[in-house]
């Protein structure tokens, strides 16, 4: 294929731009990937050329054909990117007036400023959908994982210091209950970015009559009831990359939670606890120590959380100097947003493929969680249930751990005599609060961690999910 020539800047100019300024201004590197955006924006603008009477039928007809063209062989990997055109657009463009003369009217009344916001708006609704997808198969992964070891119950921890006892099922739902806040974030912010900035031109939108609403519909760009959704200045529209930092802000809140969650798979996965074992698939060995098996998927993932972090860091801070309105520092947008998408739809996936290939260690969980001391606030219920003020019961308890240790035993180990010697209120009935099935069956309040109350939770969220 023919290289296209370089479009001449203007004739403000005496010459083209230095080569080594080429290579620090272009951003065909990495905004390449809006082309597909940018050829539909394209195609409704010149439909909308046509309308108002600036293209002819015919013109508008030989730019949608050529577009497609160029569209196929960029899809195909054939098509050759110019770096000293800068950007997608101006390689896009450039190329279709080569083929197609009308071409060189397409750009009547569009300023690259709204044209960047457009596509950038566009690939960002996709790719929101697919993270919110996503999202759902990652729930999903956890919600199986419980079901499969509905019956498994291990410590629940604070300070990372054995507390209580929980079912594992229970502890996974509670990240499911975190995706689903930044599922419903997401979604929100859809409304945000499904606005259209087309019309707005540089800075004042045009003295042409342009149909904005027309361009907004056939891009989609409408509410629920299908009416169009426009900016409503010209100014914020070339300049606005709210929903770019809005976007990366949820994105970094699921990362934080995907790392969370990572971290607690390294925990179970490691020697001292044992709760689980990683397939082969997500693991990798030492090159020294040959008995070493690495939670390397879990690791990255708690890694890069720190990267869409940054990313984030790095929007608010490109942007809080700018003036009004366009200026070319929001050209490093597009890398941190980029970037952000494509690490946390990773993170979320390999996560939900790694759990999916997860084996639960029953018997070393439920060893775990048979340790009386975690029914430790359940004995201080029991006094409470006798009268005791809980500030009381919580004493009393103490001192029946600090007897416990001095006698060397559990504490469903103490006889009633020995009970009775820190308060007169236990019985024999006491030891009772001991039996883990009974602890857990009385769990039962809304939120819990009870038997029925998590088997209730785990096909509630099996109903939202298959839904």
């Amino acid at each position: 294929m023919k290289k296209s020539a370089p479009v001449s800047r203007s004739r403000r100019f005496a010459g083209g731009p230095d080569a080594d300024v080429v290579r620090f201004t272009e951003s065909i590197s990495f905004d390449w990937r809006l082309w597909r955006q940018d050829i539909l924006g394209s195609i409704a603008h010149a439909t909308m050329l046509k309308k108002i009477g600036i293209l002819s039928p015919e013109e508008q007809r030989a730019i949608v054909k050529g577009l497609d063209h160029i569209g196929r062989e960029i899809a195909a990997g054939t098509f050759q990117w110019q770096p000293v055109l800068e950007d997608v657009h101006m390689n896009i463009e450039a190329e279709l007036t080569r083929r197609v003369p009308a071409g060189a009217k397409l750009h009547t009344a569009r300023s690259r400023n709204d044209q960047v916001a457009l596509d950038t708006r566009m690939w960002l609704r996709d790719e929101i959908f697919e993270l919110t997808r996503e999202i759902r198969s990652l729930q999903n992964a956890l919600v199986r994982l419980g079901e499969q070891n509905s019956d498994v119950l291990i410590p629940g921890y604070t300070h990372l210091q054995r507390a209580q006892p929980v079912y594992f099922a229970h502890h996974l739902l509670a990240y499911v209950e975190m995706l689903e806040r930044d599922r419903e974030r997401l979604k929100d912010s859809f409304k945000r970015v499904n606005v259209c900035p087309l019309g707005s031109g540089a800075i004042a939108g045009s003295t042409l009559p342009l149909d904005r609403e027309l361009m907004a519909r056939l891009l989609g760009f409408v509410d629920a009831k299908g009416r169009a959704r426009l900016t409503q200045n010209s100014m914020d529209a070339v300049s606005d990359r709210d929903f770019a930092v809005e976007f990366c802000g949820h994105a970094a809140l699921l990362a934080v939670h995907l790392s969370r969650l990572a971290e607690d798979v390294v925990l179970w996965a490691s020697s001292e606890f044992k709760f689980v074992k990683l397939a082969d698939a997500y693991t990798t060995g030492s090159s020294l120590m040959p008995q070493k098996k690495n939670p390397d998927v879990a690791e990255l993932t708690r890694g890069k959380s720190g990267r869409v972090i940054g990313n984030l860091v790095s929007l608010l801070t490109l942007l809080k100097g700018l003036p009004m309105t366009y200026n070319r520092d929001l050209q490093e947008d597009k890398e941190r947003l980029f970037d952000t998408a494509d690490t946390v739809r990773a993170m979320a996936r390999l996560m939900a493929a790694m759990l999916g290939n997860t084996i639960v260690n029953a018997a070393v969980c439920n060893a775990a969680a048979d340790d009386p001391a975690l029914l430790a606030t359940d004995l201080a219920d029991y006094l409470v249930r006798k009268g005791t003020p809980f500030r009381a019961a919580h004493q009393l308890v103490g001192a029946v751990v600090s007897l416990a240790e001095e006698a060397g035993k559990p504490l469903n180990r103490l006889t009633p005599e020995e009970l009775r010697s820190v308060d007169k209120n236990f019985t024999a009935d006491a030891l009772k609060v001991f039996n883990l099935k009974q602890a857990m069956a009385r769990r039962n309040i809304t939120g819990a961690p009870g038997t029925k109350e998590v088997r209730k939770q785990l096909g509630r969220w099996r109903k939202i999910l298959g839904a």
